[in-house]
C-alpha cells in the first residue's frame, strides 16, 4: 500500500472505526512516517477523549434571557416604524378605505365601466371622423380642425392689443 491510501484511513484507524487490514499493519511497521502519524492521532483522541466542556457561570441563563427580551423588544420596535402610534385596528380600517375610494375611483373615473359608451371625439366638431382614433391620420385631422378653430378666434387678438396699450400706457 501507498502511504497516501493509508493517510487517508489514519483518523478513523486512530478513533477505532475500522480495523487495520494485514497490507496496513505491513506498510504501518515498515514506514516510520506513517506509524508516527498514527500514534500522534491516538494522542489527539485520548486528549480529546478526556477533555470536558466547562460550565457556564451561574448567572449565564440569567444574562441570556435578559439578552433575548432586549433583543425581541427591539426588533418589535423596529418592525412597527412610524406606524407605532396607531392602533392596529385604525389602521386596518384607513387600508380599508383606501381600498374602497381606489376602486370606485377606478370604476367611474375616465377609463372605468362607467363611460364605457361615451364616445371620446365628438362627431361635430370633426366631421371628417373617417380615421380610427390614434392613429396618425386622426392626429393630423385633429391638429387641422384645432388650427382653423384657432385662426378664426378673435379674442384673443383683442387681449394682445389691450395688454399693449396697458403696458404702453404705464410705462408713460
Amino acid at each position: 500500500m501507498k502511504c497516501e491510501e493509508i493517510r487517508e484511513t489514519l483518523p478513523d484507524l486512530a478513533a477505532g472505526l475500522m480495523e487495520p487490514s494485514d497490507g496496513m499493519r505491513e506498510h504501518l511497521q515498515g514506514c516510520a512516517p506513517c506509524a508516527a502519524q498514527l500514534q500522534e492521532f491516538r494522542q489527539t483522541m485520548a486528549l480529546m477523549d478526556e477533555w470536558e466542556a466547562p460550565e457556564p457561570s451561574p448567572y449565564f441563563d440569567t444574562r441570556l434571557q435578559a439578552r433575548l427580551r432586549e433583543e425581541k423588544a427591539a426588533e418589535a420596535a423596529r418592525r412597527r416604524g412610524w406606524f407605532a402610534w396607531l392602533p392596529r385596528p385604525a389602521m386596518a380600517m384607513a387600508a380599508a378605505l383606501a381600498l374602497a375610494v381606489g376602486v370606485g375611483v377606478w370604476q367611474f373615473g375616465p377609463h372605468g365601466l362607467g363611460t364605457r359608451n361615451i364616445p371620446i371625439v365628438d362627431q361635430a366638431v370633426q366631421p371628417n371622423a373617417a380615421a380610427e382614433r390614434g392613429t396618425a391620420v386622426s392626429d393630423l385631422q385633429t391638429l387641422d380642425t384645432d388650427n382653423d378653430l384657432y385662426a378664426d378666434f378673435d379674442v384673443l387678438d383683442d387681449i394682445d392689443s389691450q395688454q399693449n396699450t396697458a403696458t404702453a400706457t404705464a410705462t408713460n
